[in-house]
């Protein structure tokens, strides 16, 4: 019996972990002026393990993937080791447009020049 309650716990962490690996990382977007920022919450991974693709049809990936020591582990219920996140930009992005982004504490942020950009006036 504490054989296959064990080998059940075990199918739920993985399947609770290949869960948050889609769902996670939040991310937050928003307008500032001319420029798109995505901030996506990253802790746990280094700059070199994030890969990141924006397409010409404007889906932005985000790809982490970290490697750990399993060595001890008992149980991770946090921090994913591996994330994917395809996101479609709400807005037109320029094939040319210079993207720029940073990894601070475990975040990351990216700004994204915006197309056609233009002021409304409201009356």
């Amino acid at each position: 019996m504490e054989v296959i309650l064990r080998e059940i716990s075990k199918q739920i962490n993985d399947l609770t972990k290949e869960f948050y690996e889609r769902v996670l990382p939040p991310i937050d977007i928003f307008e500032q002026g001319n420029t798109l920022v995505v901030t996506v919450d990253m802790p746990g991974f280094q700059k070199s393990d994030i890969s990141i693709r924006l397409t010409s049809d404007g889906i932005l990936r985000i790809d982490g993937k970290r490697e750990t020591d399993q060595a001890g582990i008992k149980h991770v219920a946090q921090r994913p080791s591996r994330i994917t996140r395809e996101i479609k930009l709400p807005v037109k992005v320029p094939k040319d447009a210079e993207v720029s982004g940073k990894y601070e504490n475990g975040v990351l942020t990216l700004k994204i020049p915006i197309e056609g950009a233009a002021k409304v006036k409201i009356e």
